[in-house]
């Protein structure tokens, strides 16, 4: 049996770049990774535009709920991608650690968010595929 690797998408709010990164592994790679996603203070919910641009590729995250990152997701993720730069973490990351420079979508459109996405997902199949 093999496990899949754990990859953990972590930001500030848990609300737009690291929901949009975890679904976009999800996505993109299907069921060869675990992709889950934290932040330090997390929102109360997902944010709209995010969650209207991943359901154009087809998965609903608009239900999903912002959660705060622990120590334990930080030791057990086989990759920890940070999505904004200077994040002061609880703990050091035991696995594989990537940080990635992607603007913070809290007040933007859809149209916005598209390019985001995309830039997103380009890193995705470029550095985790």
């Amino acid at each position: 049996m093999t496990d899949k690797p754990t990859v953990l998408f972590l930001c500030q709010h848990n609300a737009g770049r690291s929901q949009l990164g975890a679904a976009l592994l999800q996505i993109i790679a299907g069921d060869r990774f675990t992709a889950t996603s934290a932040g330090l203070s997390p929102a109360d919910t997902v944010n709209p535009a995010i969650a209207a641009t991943v359901a154009e590729l087809g998965l609903d995250i608009s239900e999903r709920t912002p959660r705060a990152v622990t120590v334990d997701d930080l030791q057990t993720a086989d990759i920890v991608v940070a999505m904004k730069p200077g994040l002061a973490i609880p703990a050091t990351p035991t696995g594989r650690f990537l940080g990635w420079k992607f603007p913070d979508p809290t007040d933007w459109t859809a149209e916005n968010v598209r390019p985001l996405r995309e830039a997103v997902a380009e890193r995705i199949r470029c550095e985790l595929l």
